[in-house]
């Protein structure tokens, strides 16, 4: 009889156990979870239900009050946020997927080769690429287009420089474009050399030939998204910034969104259009579970490379050149106020010292002082040193991509001096102003791997370990600050750091599960680490 008492007593307590357990979707064990929260703490183990993390602890602690159909044993894996890119163009990074690949080439020869290759396996009325970089070349020269016109006499070939602020393209699309050698545009140069038209277009002088490209139907559009989307999945981005869309594709992203086929949350910039300002800005932010839509992206300048960033002093590699504004500050002035009364963010591309100072003063005249307004200056790549205390006056957020450092520091001095690139991709001394930043890559102008931005951030050097020690290391920022650039900061300066960018309970439970820890192998190792699972709104999209 005492037995048989024993035995009920067990069975009632083992009852009364699972009947406690709470039902989750999810339960991930045996973790080393980096949840990012305010302490910045670890823990080994969460629950998930809805979309969203609903407990966090120890393997223990969750297994004994949660019950889940799924329960994956991660055996000591590191686990972070789900990674964000608070600076990129996920639609152009898909159109790029359809465009003939010139990253990496090492002369023009080698462009047009890649562009034969390309034009024989796609056939397409335009011939597109992207990625050449003339600073790569041994003749670190624009190149001229009669290589070009030899290779294809009677199809236009548009090709895109890597920061996508020049290109060249051969006669017949100058010729289907209409632009000839008095064709004249404000904010952008048509290049000549011995009175005739190189092919070479830079900023503003793009959209000229860029507005004679046919437009893509929507089967190609969602499969442009559905591609980059699968790219990102694969890097471990759950949340990415695109800087600077249409109305038509900020549609289309939420309509697939809504069908449940587009996965990804997207931070959407809005390109300054009339469609854009009348139909979203004036009717104040729009947001979904998946869509926030309440930025405009500005143009200040140019790009560094292409000597079209506006710069105080002329540029060192090129006396009397100081770049260009891209946009005149009344239309500047004009979007910033229009954004202001609408309670939406401004977000602005300022590469040179001249454009931020420009800009940071402007921001000044409508935030007046310190503000939870996140305007955003993106890149803020070259400063005058008197310049940097504006951002923390008027809460100003820098919003930088730190593998543009890496990518720019074999040639910025010379464009910039010995003096001048001090000021340069300076995060730490950016990070101080506020006490954050937000971090992306700008891809594709730079790779999309967000884990080469976290090493670049903090090693400062390139894959070969170059330069040795780093470069400006003054500048480098800490493992933790980076990985809070690329997920809690990132999601602040998104506002929404109360849904995204940690692991806390109430978030959703974007997360993703890496073959090493970031936080603690040797730097260097960084680069080659593999995402393993990805995971948004628990739900795997990714698994290596």
């Amino acid at each position: 009889m005492k037995k048989v008492l024993t035995f009920l007593s067990l069975l009632m307590v083992i009852i009364s156990c699972s009947v406690e357990k709470k039902q989750a979707d999810l339960i991930v064990i045996n973790a080393k979870v980096y949840t990012v929260n305010d302490s910045f703490s670890l823990a080994e183990s969460f629950a998930v239900a809805d979309g969203k993390f609903i407990a966090i602890g120890t393997s223990t602690e969750i297994q004994d009050n949660y019950n889940a159909a799924e329960i994956i044993d991660f055996k000591g894996k590191a686990v972070y946020p789900g990674f964000f890119d608070a600076h990129c163009h996920f639609y152009g990074y898909g159109l790029n997927l359809q465009k003939a690949d010139l990253l990496g080439t090492k002369s023009f020869d080698e462009v047009v080769e890649r562009v034969k290759q390309h034009a024989e396996n796609h056939t397409s009325e335009w011939i597109q690429g992207r990625g050449w970089d003339q600073n790569d070349w041994d003749v670190q020269e624009f190149p001229t287009n009669e290589k070009l016109n030899d290779a294809f006499p009677q199809q236009p070939v548009v090709l895109t420089r890597v920061d996508g602020h020049a290109l060249i393209a051969n006669d017949e699309a100058l010729k289907r474009a209409g632009i000839t050698i008095d064709s004249k545009v404000d904010g952008g140069k048509f290049i000549q050399k011995n009175g005739k038209l190189t092919g070479v277009l830079i900023d503003n002088a793009e959209e000229l030939l860029m507005s004679a490209l046919p437009k893509p139907d929507k089967t190609f559009q969602t499969n442009v998204l559905l591609d980059a989307q699968k790219a990102c999945f694969a890097v471990g981005l759950t949340t990415v910034d695109d800087a600077g869309l249409s109305k038509k594709t900020v549609e289309l992203i939420d309509e697939l969104q809504k069908a449940d086929s587009l996965k990804i949350r997207i931070y959407a910039m809005l390109s300054p259009d009339k469609d854009n300002l009348d139909h979203f800005v004036k009717n104040g932010p729009y947001k979904t579970g998946y869509l926030n839509v309440r930025s405009i992206k500005l143009y200040a300048d140019g790009a560094l490379g292409s000597r079209g960033a506006c710069l105080l002093m002329a540029y060192s590699d090129d006396p009397g050149n100081h770049g260009f504004l891209v946009n005149t500050p009344e239309n500047l002035r004009d979007v910033c106020k229009l954004a202001f009364e609408n309670n939406y963010q401004i977000n602005t591309h300022a590469i040179g010292d001249s454009a931020n100072r420009l800009m940071l003063k402007m921001y000044g005249e409508f935030l007046k002082g310190e503000n939870d307004k996140r305007w955003r200056i993106e890149h803020a790549q070259v400063l005058d040193p008197k310049d940097f205390g504006i951002f923390e006056q008027f809460s100003i957020v820098p919003s930088v991509q730190p593998t543009h450092a890496t990518s720019d520091m074999y040639w910025a001095d010379e464009r910039l001096g010995t003096e001048r690139i001090k000021y340069a991709y300076a995060y730490k001394t950016l990070l101080d102003q506020n006490g954050w930043i937000a971090a992306g890559s700008d891809f594709p102008v730079e790779n999309i791997n967000p884990l080469y931005g976290f090493y670049a951030a903090v090693a400062r050097m390139d894959f070969d370990n170059y330069p040795e020690g780093g470069f400006q290391m003054e500048n480098a920022i800490s493992r933790e600050q980076a990985l809070k650039a690329m997920t809690i900061w990132a999601a602040k300066s998104n506002f929404e750091e109360h849904e995204k960018g940690s692991i806390e309970v109430g978030k959703f439970a974007d997360f993703v599960v890496l073959e090493k820890d970031i936080m603690t192998i040797d730097i260097k190792e960084v680069p080659i680490v593999q995402v393993l699972k990805t995971f948004i709104g628990g739900e795997n999209v990714f698994d290596k």
